[in-house]
């Protein structure tokens, strides 16, 4: 079975998206894993398929990390699917800022395409993240704890640019002071610049990515530092912080389409 798919990356953190409004695609988690294989596979961070959606949304999402298990949000992958939907047709296309209305497992979002240079397959992309309520954001361990999406642990260390963000992360990651599904890990330093930088391990994926969206909205909430760098590259967060949560979150940084192809799915 040929399975035709589109390649993003969101500042480095990588996507195969796939357009399954026909919900003929019905995947294992051992076939997901193995398209996101870097050797065996396409080679991703995760898996996005575009689901059809409920009046008023133009579609849903459905995410899954690399290890082909679903997570409930994904903010560099809901940035790229955003872009993979404009891409199909879907949306507001006409308007000078295509915009989409979308489900994913941790609620509706509405994300923007800011700018996009088809020719170069090259753009920004800002998309709406939930609310989070300030009671949630907790002090634990050396740092604090939240959830912006999906579960995030943020700590401060210094020398970030040489610090063991693997070994720590996979560490921290199962602490049982944590979510008692592990958390992803972020490790934070201020730059010279004001600049925050930050550096996450991702569960699911169990290393190191290039950035990772759920994670500087995290990291920003915390420190209230709204311009981040990653490895990959930059970001924005906006947010207002009201008496008891933080409302109006958006997260905006780099999309790219790196290719599009089709692979054989085994049974």
């Amino acid at each position: 079975m040929k399975i035709p798919f589109s390649k993003y990356d969101g500042a480095g953190n990588d996507f195969v998206a796939i357009d399954n409004r026909t919900a003929a695609l019905q995947l294992s988690a051992d076939q997901i894993a193995h398209i996101c294989h870097r050797r065996f596979g396409v080679g991703a961070d995760g898996l996005l398929l575009l689901h059809n959606a409920p009046d008023g949304f133009d579609f849903s999402m459905r995410y899954y990390n690399s290890d082909g298990h679903p997570a409930t949000m994904c903010g560099n992958g809901a940035r790229c699917i955003a872009a993979f939907a404009c891409d199909l047709g879907l949306g507001n296309n006409a308007a000078d800022h295509p915009q989409v209305r979308f489900l994913a497992d941790d609620g509706p979002h509405q994300a923007e395409i800011i700018f996009w240079n088809k020719s170069d397959g090259i753009g920004i992309v800002t998309v709406g993240m939930k609310d989070v309520p300030s009671a949630q954001i907790v002090r634990c361990l050396d740092g604090w704890l939240l959830d912006t999406g999906v579960p995030h642990y943020v700590q401060r260390v210094s020398n970030l640019a040489n610090f063991d963000v693997v070994g720590e992360g996979r560490r921290i990651r199962h602490l049982k002071e944590l979510d008692p599904n592990g958390a992803n890990v972020n490790f934070i330093e201020d730059m010279d610049n004001g600049r925050l930088l930050v550096r996450t391990y991702e569960r699911g994926v169990e290393d190191e990515t290039f950035a990772c969206g759920t994670g500087v909205t995290a990291c920003a909430i915390v420190t209230g530092n709204r311009l981040l760098t990653t490895r990959g590259g930059d970001f924005k967060v906006d947010f207002e912080p009201t008496g008891n949560a933080f409302t109006n979150v958006r997260l905006t940084g780099p999309v790219s389409l790196n290719f599009k192809g089709e692979f054989t799915l085994n049974a």
